[in-house]
């Protein structure tokens, strides 16, 4: 895993809720290493703690939602705000990840982004309707960050 950024513990309050002032913990999952620079560098300029995964398989490992895994995640550093993921990956696409993560107790929650280049309106309902918080027509722009962030402060997750 690429965990370029600062991974360190903050205070989470219950269900992914910060304490004021605290930075929103982003985890980015993107096979291609551009996309994840990318993603990574727009949400660091809007004040993000990111964390990157090259895969599903990476992202879940990370958030302690591996089947061969133990759950880690009651007090762990890994407690992330949001989940921004590209739809297609080798391996395990990002729908794959979005359920994953929305049968998880903990996880389900966390809004998820999904990310695709392709714009495929089967694909699109596909992922709204298993829980996807929004998806986005690649490449990410600042401007889709805000719009994020703005939605994200309404529901109370940043």
């Amino acid at each position: 895993m690429d965990a370029a950024s600062n991974v360190s513990c903050s205070a989470f309050l219950s269900k992914g809720i910060m304490d004021f002032g605290e930075e929103p913990h982003v985890l980015a999952v993107d096979d291609n290493l551009i996309d994840r620079k990318l993603v990574e560098k727009l949400l660091k300029n809007s004040s993000c703690k990111v964390t990157t995964a090259e895969n599903g398989l990476r992202a879940l490992e990370y958030l302690g939602l591996r089947d061969d895994q133990e759950n880690t995640l009651n007090g762990s550093c890994s407690k992330v705000n949001m989940i921004i993921t590209d739809y297609c990956m080798p391996g395990m696409t990002g729908y794959e990840l979005l359920k994953k993560i929305k049968e998880s107790a903990i996880m389900k929650e966390v809004p998820v982004v999904i990310m695709s280049s392709e714009n495929i309106p089967t694909r699109i309902n596909k992922c709204l309707e298993e829980g996807a918080q929004m998806f986005i027509l690649k490449p990410l722009k600042q401007s889709h960050v805000k719009q994020l962030r703005g939605q994200l402060n309404k529901c109370g997750s940043f």
